[in-house]
């Protein structure tokens, strides 16, 4: 064999050999990029695609402008599903599935069985850890929150798997997985079944868990809130960062659409006065000052629990909940949450020099939405020209359409059991009882509900389990939202420009929870790692987000996963 050929059967023997290896083999002999240690995964309650623009000429470096400088930024990514609120939007996020198909179909639903209204993570078999922690019973901002009949908590009622479970099963259980955020439901939706998730206590002032994930806190935990972080805040108030003449709404403080929050007030300084007053905390999740602790908290952990410490992929989901609650209060063109952007930015910062500190952003995959968008309040679109209005639906069965219904049905009973956003759940017991057609019913309700000025769509859940329904955006947003273990017997859509502000009465200025454009429109960033920054304008889904995290780790999508990898992500990855 002449020394030629003996070259060429070495070189076609290696190739072969190289072949063979597994493909974590072959990528570290070629050595191209880092290990993903951690996939840090920001969730931002109620932060519209535009907000973080909107206030940029005010903000660093080292936050939004790092996101839109260094990573892959989808600005035109909407959700496609029905009822924008804050449990569909995170489990939608941490599943990567349609509400129809992860069950968390809104905040809250009425279980058929016990005949009362059900909070998404409610489950009365996992109490919370700590004693006097739990659901705040006083009136708050939060109304989904009184609703509750048990203080336990766990991700039993999300029906597909998460991102973080798929980890978990890809790694032998090996990976850390966790969530925190001020809200329950905003850690319990993205840790999944198989991580772990912290939240806030406007009850005790601390970051608690229950029972479904833990026996006893973790040392670090109770180091953490030994420290009554919280009660450093005790006599003072939230203040503007910069002067008053930088900011675009400097001059327009003192609105009077804005919602007065007891104690509060509606202009800055907003005093949080002392610990011992029974709302303390609750004025804390109405600022900035909530996204502090919870960034506080998530800096606890990753020094403590080893974050991104070995060679094992790990998962953590932070929820900053400032904005969603500055939103309901004031609007998000307001003075406040122009502030508040500002001084999230400065949080976002803070956060990545951190991770880059302790783990390294080239190792890191950081992915940034928010669970929905927001509306504007009428009285700040009434000044510009522009129409809108508030609707408070709150007794439908009062309305005189549905009285006349009522009369011609020979209904002496209440038709309309329940109504909770975006659904209208009827008497099932009383009309069955009458022996009447549940799907006439469900059919004549929603044609006189339909007829209302204020309401653009109102579809019953037998048409929609039949396929008796126009093909059309509206609808198909409906579909991907019903679900027909929770779902109502109508749903219902107002126009746009039409907004509820008002739960279990009290009023808000901003909701949020319509399948129009400003409540489905959110950032998408993927940033990090070997991310070079892009602007995409092509229509996407947040539901794409889990798929993408899945092909870039390797490992399989969440069961009820829709969409496919985000090209831009797996392009810009190499």
């Amino acid at each position: 064999m002449t020394e030629k050929k003996s070259l060429s059967l070495s070189l076609i023997l290696i190739g072969a050999a190289l072949l063979m290896l597994p493909p974590y083999a072959a990528g570290q002999m070629e050595n191209v990029k880092p290990m993903v240690k951690l996939v840090l995964q920001i969730t931002v309650d109620q932060l519209r695609g535009d907000l973080p623009e909107r206030y940029l000429k005010n903000m660093g470096e080292g936050g939004f402008r790092y996101l839109l400088k260094d990573g892959i930024w989808y600005a035109n990514a909407n959700y496609t599903h029905a009822n924008t609120e804050t449990i569909v939007g995170h489990t939608s996020l941490s599943t990567g599935a349609y509400p129809s198909e992860h069950g968390m179909v809104a905040n809250v639903w009425l279980d058929r069985d016990s005949g009362k209204l059900k909070y998404n993570i409610e489950d009365a078999d996992y109490p919370i850890l700590s004693q006097g922690a739990g659901v705040v019973k006083a009136t708050e901002i939060d109304p989904t929150q009184k609703v509750a009949t048990s203080d336990g908590r766990s991700p039993l009622a999300i029906e597909t798997s998460t991102f973080a479970d798929e980890l978990a099963i890809a790694t032998a259980g090996k990976a850390k997985l966790f969530g925190v955020s001020v809200k329950d439901r905003g850690a319990v939706a993205m840790a999944g079944h198989a991580g772990k998730a912290f939240w806030f206590s406007k009850q005790s002032g601390e970051f608690v868990t229950s029972q479904y994930y833990y026996q006893a806190y973790p040392q670090w935990v109770n180091d953490w809130n030994a420290q009554k972080l919280a009660k450093k805040y005790s006599g003072q108030s939230w203040t503007l960062l910069n002067d008053p003449a930088s900011y675009q709404f400097g001059a327009a403080d003192d609105q009077p659409w804005e919602t007065v929050f007891p104690g509060f007030g509606r202009v800055f300084p907003h005093a949080y006065g002392p610990a011992d007053n029974g709302y303390f905390n609750t004025f804390l999740t109405l600022s900035p000052a909530g996204d502090d602790l919870t960034l506080s908290f998530a800096k606890a952990l990753i020094a403590a629990e080893d974050i991104g410490k070995d060679e094992v992929t790990d998962y953590l989901s932070i929820s900053f909940s400032s904005t969603d609650y500055v939103g309901h209060v004031f609007g998000p063109s307001s003075l406040e949450a122009e502030d508040n952007m500002l001084r999230l930015d400065l949080t976002l910062a803070d956060l990545f020099a951190y991770v880059d500190k302790h783990i390294g952003l080239e190792n890191t995959v950081i992915v940034l939405s928010a669970d929905h968008g927001a509306s504007e309040a009428p009285g700040y679109l009434h000044t510009l020209g522009i129409p809108a209005a508030y609707v408070s639906p709150e007794k439908w069965d009062e309305v005189p359409e549905i009285v006349e219904l009522k009369q011609r049905l020979g209904f002496q009973q209440p038709l309309i059991q329940e109504y909770f956003p975006p659904y209208v759940y009827l008497n099932r017991k009383a009309i069955l009882e009458k022996g009447l057609d549940q799907e006439k019913i469900e059919q004549a309700a929603a044609q006189v509900l339909m007829a209302r000025p204020d309401v653009v769509l109102a579809v019953s859940s037998t048409a929609l389990q039949q396929g008796a329904v126009d093909d059309s955006a509206l609808t198909r947003a409906v579909l991907r939202n019903y679900n027909p273990q929770r779902s109502g017997d109508i749903y219902l859509a107002f126009k746009s420009g039409h907004f509820i502000n008002e739960f279990d009465g009290e009023s808000v200025t901003v909701e949020h929870g319509s399948l129009w454009r400003y409540d489905t429109f959110v950032p998408v960033v993927f940033v990090g790692g070997q991310f070079k920054g892009n602007r995409v304008y092509r229509p996407i889904e947040p539901i794409e987000i889990a798929p993408t995290l899945a092909a870039l780790l390797g490992i399989k999508p969440p069961s009820g996963a829709r969409g496919s990898p985000l090209m831009e992500v797996m392009q810009g990855n190499k």
